[in-house]
């Protein structure tokens, strides 16, 4: 009887040990321990095969539309960083690049074999031009696009943030290396006009360029990177 006794009172002791659990706990036991429940469909042949009939049905014509449209754009690359340089300057490009006293035009003739159909776009490729560099990215100031010489701080534009003691407006590494090849384009005599209208997004337009920003001081320097900008013509145009 007494051991009986004890033994019971032993039960109640470990029960009274053993927390409640919440409902958050509970859930977070049963996941921790694979006891939630699930679905475990039975794959039979016949499901599986008009399963992939169905998802067929709706993806290959939505494939072959995607194909044909791909398949109906005309696209033409020319490259000309070769044949535009003079042979005298082709083992030392920057040299040519450099001097102002030597032209800089070249005509490229390109054969289009299909017909292509408005609006044309035409874009340039640049190799080798590794603009991912962290120290490339940093070297900007957007407050500075969009104030202009209203704010001072440039310090994010090194090493092109001042000129003769003057600040750079656009200021940094990335408007210093400025593309600045133009293109123009011919059809037989006729010349063809190509749009420079809404190439960029107009949250760029509205809110990282300021409409009143002109360029200032840029490309003074002994060291031309890149095309230079008309102080006449705010930023956000170009």
């Amino acid at each position: 009887m007494d051991v009986d006794g004890g033994s019971t009172s032993l039960n109640e002791e470990v029960a009274r040990s053993i927390p409640i659990q919440s409902g958050r706990s509970k859930a977070l036991y049963q996941f921790t321990q694979q006891r939630l429940p699930a679905c475990n469909p039975v794959l039979t042949p016949a499901w599986v095969i008009t399963t992939f009939l169905f998802l067929g049905a709706i993806f290959i014509p939505i494939g072959l539309v995607t194909l044909r449209a791909s398949r109906s754009v005309v696209e033409i690359m020319e490259r000309y960083d070769i044949e535009c340089v003079p042979e005298v300057f082709r083992g030392n490009k920057v040299s040519y690049i450099k001097d102002s006293s030597i032209s800089k035009n070249c005509t490229q003739y390109l054969k289009i074999d299909k017909y292509m159909k408005a609006p044309i776009y035409i874009y340039y490729q640049l190799d080798n031009y590794y603009q991912n560099h962290r120290r490339y990215v940093r070297s900007r100031s957007d407050k500075q696009l969009f104030q202009g010489l209203k704010y001072n701080d440039t310090s994010s534009c090194q090493p092109e943030k001042f000129n003769n003691g003057l600040p750079i407006v656009p200021c940094g590494l990335i408007a210093w290396s400025l593309f600045n090849d133009t293109y123009s384009f011919t059809r037989g005599t006729r010349k063809l006009m190509v749009s420079r209208k809404n190439i960029a997004w107009k949250s760029d337009r509205d809110y990282k360029f300021g409409k009143q920003v002109y360029p200032f001081n840029f490309q003074n320097g002994t060291l031309i990177g890149g095309g230079n900008l008309d102080p006449r013509i705010p930023v956000s145009y170009t």
